[in-house]
């Protein structure tokens, strides 16, 4: 794998920082060069369009006129003014989107988001999110945590537990739930009317973990080996708490990101799925997608899913979304590029790498992009605007293009990096890189 982000620190030796988490939040504003930033958590990426509408207005009025998503399935305002805070937490207010203003920063969920919308059967995980939410926001210890740690709610499909989240449910059916922390092979099982309960459990035995151990971790997987988590611990403390819970051994499944289209769903209903490129909308976007059935799912994969609509309509939605300028189709050259914000956004960046990106997309080759799956999902491309890869994907290859001084350093899973690049010299250099990684993939 190409180089990881600082953050992902060896288990083996203990964290050690000298400030606290400065993750942004939408109370604590970050300074980004382009204005101040705000990062609102949406639990489960799920809104409704009163919510998506006063979030637009607020981008228009107080931002830049464009709503960002991010790799957890929540929402960004950037370009904002340095006095803006008190209007922009009235207007989250009325949104319901800051229900516990001291947890703002730790509501971090993602769920499976095509979970109760397909025709695969599966358990809807999204009762959990409204509980797991709710339940976080009572819990004094809950705002130990960091703006980072993260739980993934999956109905068993396998899409958001490959996203290396701190806190992992897995439903195994509609009666029973997995909970694991860094490894699904250390995994109690519990009953899935008390999943939400168990997870918010398994976080405050990380933050006890965190204080035995004297360190400043922010995850789950930098604690050392000394202190890492373990399911007979977990079982241990979910029975003193009244959850019944057994060690099991879990093969936690695999599923990709939902491909952009329509979904069938059941009793003549489909969802859309669709992604926004770089994943940036503007609010037109925005208040396009929320109107169509006044329900949104924001995805991990920057992407949006539209639940709710009538069969018959479907196609005909998906074209218009096709029209302002959103991917509905996995062979779009949008479908697997994405990038940090790059220059003039941020100051540590060396490039503006979404302009590069905007440039090499429309010059690469023609043809199917390589896959390394049956399904047909390319190769991901993510462009960094400095070593610290903010943004990258998780749980799966992906090409690493990362701005130096000297030009673009592009990498590929267990290859020698290719440095000094030229913008010029990326189309091909890409195009080579994607269908290496697919072959090694299809080795595998």
């Amino acid at each position: 794998m190409p180089p990881q982000p600082p953050s992902a620190a060896s288990r083996d030796e203990p964290v050690i920082r000298d400030r606290g988490d400065a993750c942004p939040g939408a109370l604590r504003l970050h300074a980004a060069d382009d204005g101040f930033l705000a990062r609102v958590r949406i639990p489960g990426g799920m809104l409704d369009e009163g919510a998506a509408r006063l979030l637009a207005d607020a981008a228009d009025r107080l931002g830049d006129g464009h709503i960002d998503l991010t790799s957890r399935g929540n929402a960004q305002l950037r370009g904002l003014g340095a006095s803006c805070g008190g209007e922009l937490q009235t207007v989250l207010v009325r949104a319901g989107l800051l229900p516990a203003p001291a947890h703002e920063r730790v509501r971090n969920i993602v769920a499976s988001p095509l979970t109760g919308l397909d025709r695969r059967g599966l358990p809807d995980v999204a009762p959990w999110v409204a509980e797991l939410d709710r339940l976080l926001c009572a819990s004094a210890p809950a705002t130990g945590l960091s703006g980072r740690f993260l739980f993934a709610l999956d109905d068993g499909r396998g899409d958001v537990t490959s996203l290396a989240a701190d806190v992992n449910l897995g439903a195994r059916d509609a009666d029973r739930a997995v909970l694991w922390t860094a490894d699904p092979a250390d995994a109690v099982l519990v009953a899935a009317a008390d999943a939400p309960r168990a997870a918010l459990e398994a976080a405050v035995y990380f933050l006890d973990a965190v204080r035995e151990a004297g360190t400043r971790a922010w995850r789950v997987a930098e604690l050392p080996a000394e202190q890492a988590l373990n399911s007979a611990e977990l079982a241990a403390r979910l029975a003193a708490a009244g959850i019944e819970a057994s060690v099991v051994r879990e093969n936690a499944p695999h599923c990709p990101a939902p491909e952009p289209g329509v979904v069938e769903g059941p009793d003549g209903t489909a969802a859309l799925s669709v992604l926004a490129p770089l994943g940036r909308l503007t609010t037109a976007q925005w208040r396009r997608l929320a109107g169509l059935t006044g329900r949104i799912r924001l995805t991990p994969w920057r992407g949006i899913v539209v639940p709710g609509l009538p069969a018959l309509a479907a196609d005909g939605a998906l074209a218009g979304l096709a029209d302002a300028g959103l991917v509905t189709a996995p062979d779009d050259p949008w479908r697997s590029v994405t990038a940090c914000t790059g220059r003039p956004g941020c100051a540590k960046s060396l490039a503006d790498v979404r302009a590069d990106a905007r440039a090499v997309v429309t010059q690469a080759p023609t043809g199917p992009s390589p896959s390394p799956s049956s399904r047909g999902c390319p190769v991901p491309v993510h462009w960094s605007g400095c070593e610290r890869r903010c943004g990258h994907p998780r749980g799966t290859a992906w090409v690493d293009v990362v701005a130096t001084p000297a030009g673009y350093d592009l990498s590929v899973a267990g290859r020698t990096p290719r440095r000094g690049l030229r913008t010029s010299e990326l189309p091909a250099s890409l195009a080579d890189a994607r269908r290496t990684t697919s072959h090694d993939a299809a080795k595998k």
